[in-house]
């Protein structure tokens, strides 16, 4: 089997094709009430989406609690200073894609609970409690606290002292930035106490950290590669940054979404290179790195991103302006006939890829895996399950890159061609097909590459035809031969079977010159049943069938003569 190699750097892309369907909100779920404030919220992924964007407001659209805030391609998001307490809060998701424009989805809205309880106590985040050498310019950054509105923050050089801050309430922010530098080689403590209407927290310990010596901090470095907001990065990738100038080590944090170091949590690094990480396909890695020497870490370094590939795509591919996939391409019908005579039936797949799969879908019970080849032998008909792959190598990382197809197995069969019904409009012919079978068919007049559903053709000068019927599900072509011809003189084109006397009866009257010579001649209905059957020198039909008069309308008629020359044609019962 041929194996799919994925050149990253031909390929800056993503997904355009279908439109995309806004997702549902798992939780909270639309409309939901008494929503709790430190709620995640999530909801359900789209395929194909490049990321997602959410807003949280008080109306719909209002971004007042989240201001268009991206998430890259994770389906969760947690406020960072949660939500506001008996608030009817309205969701905004925008989908977001590289080579097409956004697509905002409808505001969702839900209600949170009515908080009656006091906050939790938070946590430091940096510096974190018992840190060392920290830098005197620091600034304190703190845990979102349930519940919590606002906190109030304390800061001193000995626990009770108050000497730095004192009880300051700084809002509901979870940043602080001191007046001024902490003095150096000395050990910190600080109290961070979360409040709501209902109180404070309680019995919220001080933590601390000890400052380094004087000196200059190092400043920030950017990442190299992948370079910031690179999009179809290698799963394998290295990270590499500048090197800073007086920076004797760095802090490494990578994380798969804004909030979370899921990868690296201020991991240590003294060289400027991080050897491959194997990172998801198709995910959104956010990175800080911090610069840090004796004198502390650098302030204010900004978070960075990349993109790794989406997988197996859809892929924009910049060279050729086109979406590039390596999923196969589905062609298989959504049904497919299994021919009675042919039992089992062989069914090929159509498409292109290194390997199928067949299923067999039951009513309540697991798939079944009928088939790994390129082909299923089907004997039932029913429900069934089409799947081809392809393998997607790219740096011994090895990739199913699948796409599937649900389908019905009928039963099917060749047709079996019971009339052709014909009629004389003018100068020209009309005439119906009838068949029977258990097959879907269509038909075609005279050749075999124009295919119609429809069993009637008009307009046909007088000829020699062929009618053809296929069965759509594959079961084969049924064909006759017939001869489109003005009858001959002595067939009569109505009779009025009403007991005046006049034309009772429908028969040949040979004309004076140039007579058939029939033998015998039969009648039928619309639906090529026969009603009577007489000979050519009888008194012919008169119009009854079992002793029942047959309506008025048109019948047909079939006459043999002795040379084995057959005529048909069409009459009308008047009375």
């Amino acid at each position: 089997m041929c194996r799919w190699l994925l050149h990253i750097f031909l390929l800056t892309g993503v997904f355009a094709g279908h439109a995309q369907d806004c997702p549902n909100l798992l939780e909270p779920l639309a409309g939901a009430t008494n929503v709790p404030v430190n709620t995640s919220i999530s909801w359900e992924p789209v395929v194909g989406v490049t990321g997602y964007i959410i807003s949280l407001g008080t109306t719909p659209g209002g971004t007042e609690i989240i201001n268009e805030q991206a998430v890259g391609n994770d389906t969760i998001f947690v406020p960072p200073l949660g939500l506001p307490e008996a608030t009817q809060v309205y969701v905004t998701l925008t989908l977001f894609f590289f080579n097409q424009d956004d697509i905002v989805c409808n505001s969702i809205s839900f209600i949170t609970e009515n908080v009656t309880t006091v906050p939790d106590c938070t946590t430091l985040l940096s510096p974190v409690n018992g840190e060392i050498s920290v830098n005197v310019g620091t600034l304190i950054t703190w845990a979102y606290a349930s519940r919590a509105i606002g906190y109030r923050i304390t800061i001193e050089t000995s626990p009770g002292l108050g000497d730095i801050i004192d009880d300051l309430d700084v809002g509901n922010v979870l940043i602080f930035d001191p007046p001024a530098n902490f003095p150096p080689e000395t050990e910190i403590y600080v109290q961070i106490i979360p409040y709501n209407e209902n109180g404070s927290a309680t019995n919220c310990p001080f933590e601390s950290f000890t400052t380094g010596g004087l000196g200059e901090p190092p400043g920030c470095t950017v990442l190299i590669t992948p370079a910031n907001g690179q999009i179809n990065v290698a799963l394998n990738t290295i990270i590499e940054w500048v090197p800073v100038p007086g920076a004797t080590g760095y802090f490494v944090s990578v994380g798969s979404s804004p909030f979370d170091n899921d990868v690296l949590d201020m991991v240590i690094f003294t060289t400027t290179v991080i050897n491959v990480i194997n990172f998801e396909p198709n995910k959104t890695y956010f990175v800080r790195i911090v610069p840090f020497n004796e004198a502390g870490p650098a302030q204010g370094c900004i978070q960075e991103s990349f993109s790794t590939i989406l997988g197996c795509g859809p892929f924009f591919d910049p060279v050729t302006g086109e979406l590039t996939t390596f999923y196969p391409e589905i062609t298989l019908a959504d049904e497919i006939g299994i021919c009675a005579d042919d039992i089992p039936t062989r069914i090929e797949a159509p498409d292109e890829a290194d390997g199928y799969r067949w299923y067999r879908i039951l009513d309540n019970q697991p798939e079944i895996l009928l088939s790994d080849e390129s082909y299923v032998n089907l004997s039932e008909a029913g429900n069934y399950r089409y799947e081809a792959y392809n393998i997607l190598t790219q740096d011994g990382f090895e990739l199913e890159c699948a796409a599937d197809k649900l389908f019905s197995a009928v039963l099917s069969a060749l047709a079996s061609i019971d009339l052709i019904r014909i009629e004389e409009d003018g100068e020209l012919f009309n005439i119906i097909i009838e068949v029977s079978g258990i097959g879907d068919y269509e038909f075609s007049l005279n050749t075999t590459s124009a295919w119609t559903d429809s069993s009637a053709f008009t307009g046909l000068p007088p000829g020699d035809y062929i009618i053809y019927v296929r069965d759509k599900n594959g079961c084969g072509i049924a064909e006759r031969q017939f001869k489109l011809a003005f009858p001959p003189p002595g067939f009569p084109p109505y009779f009025s079977p009403n007991g005046d006397g006049i034309k009772d009866l429908w028969q040949y009257i040979p004309p004076k010159k140039d007579p058939l010579p029939l033998t015998t001649i039969y009648v039928y209905d619309r639906f090529g049943k026969i009603l009577s059957t007489f000979s050519a020198d009888g008194p012919g039909w008169d119009g009854l069938y079992n002793s029942t008069p047959m309506p008025l309308g048109g019948y047909w008629y079939k006459a043999i003569a002795k040379d084995g020359q057959v005529y048909r044609g069409h009459f009308t019962l008047i009375r």
